[in-house]
């Protein structure tokens, strides 16, 4: 089954990657370049747990300095 996860930046990949490389690193996962496939589902969650977290941290700071 084909992937139906289209960017849409695609120009974005980059920044993501990088976010997501520090986001590991701010929770103690190690991660590679590529494939990290060999991640357990709590490695991937607190990784994607942690983007949200910065995400919305900015997000409130942007909203509240914008008044």
């Amino acid at each position: 089954m084909a992937s139906s996860n289209k960017k849409l930046v695609p120009e974005a990949k980059a920044a993501l990657d990088k976010f997501k490389m520090e986001a590991a690193s701010e929770v103690g996962v190690t991660m590679n370049q590529g494939y990290n496939g060999d991640l357990t589902s709590r490695q991937a969650g607190s990784i994607g747990g942690q983007m949200v977290k910065k995400m919305v941290e900015k997000y409130e700071n942007d909203i509240k300095n914008s008044k």
